[in-house]
This record gives C-alpha cells, structure tokens and sequence, in this order.
C-alpha cells in the first residue's frame, strides 16, 4: 500500500459531484423510506448489523487491545460500523455543508464525506443483504449465502477503500500543525451553530488517530483482512468467522 507521503492528499483533494454530499443523502432517504415500509425489515437490518459489528470486533480484537491502536478501533466500530443510528450526523451534514467547506480543512472535508459515502453504500449492501435473507435465525451460514447472492464484488471493494481514505485523512489531519487547536476552537461554535454532531465525529476521529505511531500496519491489516473476508464469502463455503487473520 502506498505510504502517506507519497499520497500528499492527491487522491482526496476535493469532493467528486459522484459524492457529494446532498447525493449520498438522497440515497439515504431512500433507503430509509423502504425500510418504513417494509414490515420487519428495520427488525432484519439491526440483526445483520450487530452479526457485522460483532464479526469486525472479533476480526480486530488483536488490534483493540494494543494501546496505540485501541481507540482507533473503537472509532471504525462505534462510528462506522454497526447497528448505530447516523441520523443526526447525517441532518448536520446536509445543514452545515456549506460552511463546513469554507472553514474545515480539506483532509476534514474529506473524512466527513467519506464517512457518508460508507455509511451509504454500507446500508445499500445490508439492504441487498436482508433481501437476501431466508425465514429464521441469523447464522454464519445464512448470512455467507445471502452475502454471495448479492456478490458485488466491486462494492465490497470500494467499502473498504473508503475505510483506508479515511485512515489515511485522520492520520493527515494529526500532523497538520493548529488541527487540534482548531478543532478545541470550533468546539462551543459548531454546537450553538446546529452541527455539534459532526463537529464530536471529527473530535473523536482526530483524538482515535492522535495516539497511533504506525498507521500503515492497521491499514494494511485492514485492507488484508477485509479482502481476504470478502473472498472468502464470495468464493467458498467456509464458515465466516472473523480472527486475528480473518
């Protein structure tokens, strides 16, 4: 994987019109209007979900308990991942985007929009998932054959790119000199100004990062792990357990 350095945020440098903000959020509405009107479904989601969370906190138990990387793992789990209700982040984007971008740092634009693009394109394969689903319990079996109905393999590989971005973007963001001031700063204003959401997301991202030395081992144990997983299911029987190497 390529070192930070040799990224120098040219990858990441503006917000594409393919992701812009007010476009993944439409989707997002859509998303939830089926699930309102869909009897039981809200009830299947939460279920895959907490399977989902409990697999990636398996799968990185390895990583959460070295203290260097303990509340970067806790971030990707509690604000990226699992059975969490977005919504109020969500609202705060769609109200605040437009001064965001004229007093956020570019690296901090792009955590938030990559975060929503994940979130998006996360419920929209979840979705595909539930459809999926046959009567009865959730299990490892059911949920890797309803996974390899769905397949989308070039999703799945998107997901977890967008989940290195944004590793990448928080470990930027850390060595900008004044980042952390700014954010100290910005802290009482974002939360009168309507968007404290947001503006907590950025906190806890910013402090999750501040203590890791070594940035490149977690993402590329995530890139790994992740990839080999989704193989896995796509293109075997095996059970889907996550571990160390899972």
């Amino acid at each position: 994987m390529r070192r930070l350095a040799d990224d120098n945020m040219d990858s990441a440098s503006s917000v594409s019109a393919a992701t812009a903000p007010d476009e993944l959020l439409a989707r997002k509405r859509v998303l939830d209007a089926r699930t309102g009107a869909t009897p039981g479904f809200a009830a299947s989601l939460r279920e895959v979900r907490t399977w989902q969370a409990t697999r990636l906190a398996r799968t990185y138990d390895d990583f959460r308990t070295d203290p260097q990387y303990t509340r970067a793992i806790e971030f990707f789990l509690s604000d990226l991942s699992g059975p969490q209700d977005f919504t109020r982040r969500d609202h705060d984007l769609s109200f605040a985007w437009t001064r965001l971008e004229r007093t956020l740092p570019q690296p901090a634009l792009n955590v938030l929009t990559r975060a929503i693009e994940f979130e998006v394109l996360t419920a929209e394969l979840d979705h595909a998932i539930v459809a999926q689903l046959l009567p009865g319990q959730l299990t490892d079996a059911t949920y890797a054959a309803a996974y390899r109905a769905v397949a989308n393999r070039e999703h799945r590989m998107h997901q977890i790119e967008l989940i290195v971005g944004m590793g990448r973007e928080l470990e930027w963001m850390v060595r900008m000199p004044g980042i952390g001031l700014l954010l100290q700063l910005a802290h009482i204003p974002a939360h009168v100004a309507g968007f404290g959401a947001l503006q907590d997301f950025l906190e806890r991202g910013f402090a999750a990062f501040r203590d890791v030395r070594d940035t490149e081992r977690l993402l590329d144990a995530i890139q790994e792990r992740e990839t080999r997983f989704m193989d896995t299911l796509l293109h075997s029987l095996c059970r889907p357990r996550g571990g160390e190497n899972a």
